[in-house]
């Protein structure tokens, strides 16, 4: 589905072309360049868009199919990059693409399985001509520095989450299975975040310093400073990686500090009924020559016996901290 068509020249908009005129309305001008974005496009409309623009075959078969690794190829003057669009969904983070060729005098953007558009984008750049005068490369560094903020507020997210788990963790009473369900599930969060982010951040560093895709050359100081961004969201992503296995770990302890509480409350009340049982079993053996048997007072001297021995097993084990 096509979102924009337009042609900045100058920039400034001056032309809104249909897919099948695209190249006409570049032909009519010297100068501008041409941004069109689509969303979940047909095969038609890819295709046409390769017969306008001459677009690299292997790259749109990339942009048709989805499903692509984080990745910034050339193909002679066309440079060709893929970025994942991450966002918060019912059972943890959704992922699209969006998947942008950039030509001499065109940015084309397809964006598949996300409802996260680039209108702000776009409406950015028009509000400030001086931008869209530096070309599609400045184009292309939009949209990527769009892809990559979003991606704080996630990582912010998963931050926050993991704190408030760290604070409730040694709670007495907390379930510690839910605990681990939760630290499993940023676990998870973290992983479709990483798998973002990291190859970005390798790709990203081949736009800046070195040898660079022609229309990036200009603007090597913005690729840096989407790099720089990346570099913070990687830290970021270690960090947490390191406190979710930590936080693991220091909980799987808590359930073995619980259950060695619960087997010695359990041995301490056995240890006190067994004594119980034992005297009980003693004096109720019907011998006759028992010492005590006729005494008025062996019965409740029996149980007193029981009591006090009962009751300085309880208190040693209650000094010991079992009960």
């Amino acid at each position: 589905m096509l979102i924009n068509s337009a042609v900045y020249d100058d920039g400034r908009l001056v032309a809104e072309p249909a897919l099948d005129g695209v190249s006409e309305a570049l032909a009519a001008r010297e100068s501008g360049f041409l941004w069109i974005a689509l969303r979940d496009p047909t095969d038609d409309e890819l295709a046409r868009l390769q017969h306008e623009l001459d677009l690299p075959p292997l790259a749109v078969e990339d942009a048709r199919k989805g499903q692509q690794r984080p990745k910034v190829e050339e193909y002679g003057d066309i440079t060709f990059a893929a970025m994942h669009l991450l966002e918060t969904g019912p059972e943890g983070l959704d992922v699209g693409e969006v998947h942008v060729f950039v030509g001499p005098r065109f940015v084309v953007s397809v964006r598949h399985r996300s409802n996260q558009g680039f209108l702000g984008v776009r409406d950015r750049a028009e509000r400030e001509p001086e931008l869209l005068r530096q070309g599609p490369g400045f184009v292309l560094y939009a949209l990527m520095d769009a892809v990559v903020d979003r991606y704080i507020p996630l990582m912010d997210g998963i931050e926050a989450e993991l704190e408030k788990l760290e604070e409730t963790m040694f709670l007495r009473g907390q379930d510690r299975q839910a605990v681990v369900q939760q630290l499993f599930a940023l676990k998870q969060r973290l992983a479709t975040l990483r798998h973002a982010v990291t190859p970005l951040l390798e790709v990203t560093a081949k736009l800046h310093g070195g040898r660079v895709p022609v229309v990036c050359k200009a603007l090597q100081e913005y690729f840096r400073d989407v790099y720089d961004h990346l570099l913070r969201i990687q830290a970021s992503i270690d960090a947490a990686r390191e406190t979710i296995i930590a936080a693991t770990q220091v909980n799987l302890t808590l359930v073995t500090i619980d259950e060695s509480l619960v087997t010695k409350r359990l041995a301490a009340w056995a240890a006190i009924f067994a004594a119980s049982t034992a005297l009980a079993g003693i004096w109720g053996m019907n011998f006759e020559k028992m010492p005590e048997l006729k005494w008025a007072y062996g019965y409740p001297m029996a149980l007193a016996t029981i009591a006090l021995v009962s009751g300085a097993l309880y208190w040693r084990f209650k000094r010991l901290r079992w009960l």
